[in-house]
């Protein structure tokens, strides 16, 4: 397939064998399982995947690429492509209620987070995603309480799922190559909390005002939503900073502040 990779689309088409069937294995699919892929480009990963599964749904948003990707997996399997954008775009309704999708992509770097959150809300029809991102992104999704990439999007996801990294991929195994390293990296979301949040939409608002100036303490960063008061009832010690917060934390803070402030 020849294609011209499109900058406003994010595109670093995979070419590496060697890390393609790598990333296969991890993913290990069987024929009953439903398979979803976001931005398949030109087939590295979906002609292995369709080729183990039989059937799989892909979403795709470069129309020019749907065309040349339908011919070339017709002989392999049932590929059903949705020219669409996945930020507008509900997994769910690819499976009736109660079952699930895996979930794979090589996912556009300058619109990661965004989808990564976007999946968040969908989680309960999603068993598993198997990413691959900026190495830099993977690292946050990771990281723990006092490690300066712990941020924002390590609370949210670590919330929701079981985060993974499974191994690092060269600018080399792309074309044209990114300027950055890349790495995979496995979501589990958690049949059962880890952590109990009360209202998910508080929690949210509340981890993003606290990262939002990471550099301040608590007290001064989360003033307009929590009084120091409840911090000192709950034994946290207001003088933190948000990246020194566990989940688990984060969590009973907002619980908290939510009993004394419910949104409107």
């Amino acid at each position: 397939m020849t294609h011209k990779a499109r900058k406003r689309f994010g595109q670093n088409f995979l070419h590496d064998p060697g890390i393609i069937q790598r990333i296969v294995d991890s993913i290990a699919p069987t024929r009953d399982q439903h398979l979803v892929e976001i931005g398949p480009g030109q087939g590295a990963i979906t002609k292995q995947l369709l080729g183990a599964t039989g059937s799989m749904d892909v979403v795709e948003l470069d129309r020019d690429l749907v065309g040349p990707l339908a011919d070339m997996c017709a002989p392999l399997g049932e590929l059903h492509i949705h020219n669409a954008d996945i930020l507008k775009f509900d997994l769910c309704s690819l499976v009736p209620d109660g079952e699930q999708v895996r979930v794979v992509g090589n996912l556009p770097y300058n619109i990661s987070t965004p989808i990564l959150f976007h999946l968040l809300e969908r989680s309960h029809c999603i068993r598993d995603m198997h990413f691959m991102l900026q190495k830099e992104v993977v690292l946050r999704m990771g990281a723990s309480p006092g490690n300066k990439q712990y941020g924002r999007l390590s609370v949210m996801l670590q919330a929701r799922c079981k985060v993974t990294h499974l191994f690092d991929i060269g600018p080399g195994a792309f074309k044209p190559a990114p300027k950055v390293d890349s790495a995979f990296v496995r979501l589990e979301p958690y049949t059962t909390s880890q952590v109990q949040i009360d209202d998910q939409d508080y929690f949210a608002r509340m981890v993003a005002q606290a990262f939002s100036q990471r550099r301040k303490t608590l007290r001064n960063s989360l003033r307009k939503m929590v009084d120091v008061a409840v911090m000192q009832e709950l034994g946290i010690d207001s003088g933190l900073r948000a990246e020194q917060l566990d989940v688990a934390t984060f969590a009973l803070l907002a619980n908290a502040a939510c009993k004394v402030d419910p949104p409107s």
